[in-house]
């Protein structure tokens, strides 16, 4: 199969399910990624976490070059695998490694494009932090205070702050990533964070509509009351 092919529009697709290769070009390529509520960019941003966060590495090349295609920086790409490497786990992001670097290779691009192990990083919201902390604290302290450690120096006071994915492409790869788990407990805090971040509420509600299709209806069916919970504290 070729690179510029996904594998549901393929040829082989005809001989067993030719009603899904219609869905996916039609539905999929055709309808949901031309939608204007959120721009080819996003959804590369969006797809590319959902399949990492699921394991799903067959169409990765596709969605890869897709992304690059859409404006997605290689350094970003780079930014997402790391990312997900805390919210989706280590060997989904492991898994991606093979890939990437193949479509890297393809593309000409090399280590100079990707961002270094230590850079400088943004400025810390030292309100925001010190709340997020104390809640933290208050909920997971008793029974997990290497957890409490972690998520403070780790993510929120190193990862987070990386500058080379904007807090909201961050904040976006965040909460697709729980979407596509359906770890809908953690939405609440992280949809904030990305609204906060500048994510508008009906791109949020197209996350929604883009995680259906590459991570089943009943996920984003779950997100949806926790999402119009956000709206609604928000008073939008």
């Amino acid at each position: 199969m070729p690179i510029n092919e996904p594998t549901l529009v393929s040829d082989d697709v005809l001989s067993v399910a030719p009603a899904l290769r219609d869905f996916m070009q039609d539905d999929v390529l055709d309808g949901l990624w031309k939608r204007p509520q959120l721009s080819p960019r996003d959804r590369s941003i969006v797809t590319l976490s959902v399949l990492i966060t699921r394991n799903q590495m067959l169409d990765l090349p596709f969605y890869l070059s897709l992304a690059l295609d859409n404006g997605v920086k290689p350094a970003e790409i780079s930014e997402i695998v790391t990312h997900l490497a805390f919210y989706a786990g280590l060997g989904n992001a492991s898994a991606t490694i093979a890939i990437v670097k193949v479509v890297f290779s393809e593309r000409g691009i090399g280590t100079g494009d990707l961002p270094p192990g230590n850079p400088t990083l943004l400025p810390l919201n030292e309100a925001a932090e010190k709340t997020r902390a104390a809640n933290v604290e208050k909920n997971t302290g008793p029974i997990s205070p290497g957890l409490v450690q972690f998520t403070a120096d780790v993510l929120f006071l190193k990862l987070w702050l990386r500058p080379h994915l904007a807090p909201r492409d961050r904040s976006l790869v965040t909460v697709s990533s729980l979407m596509a788990a359906g770890h809908t407990a953690q939405i609440t805090f992280h949809l904030n964070k990305a609204m906060d971040n500048g994510l508008t509420q009906e791109q949020a509600g197209e996350v929604i509509a883009q995680v259906a299709f590459y991570a089943g209806w009943p996920n984003a069916f779950s997100a949806v009351p926790v999402v119009g919970d956000v709206f609604i504290s928000r008073g939008q």
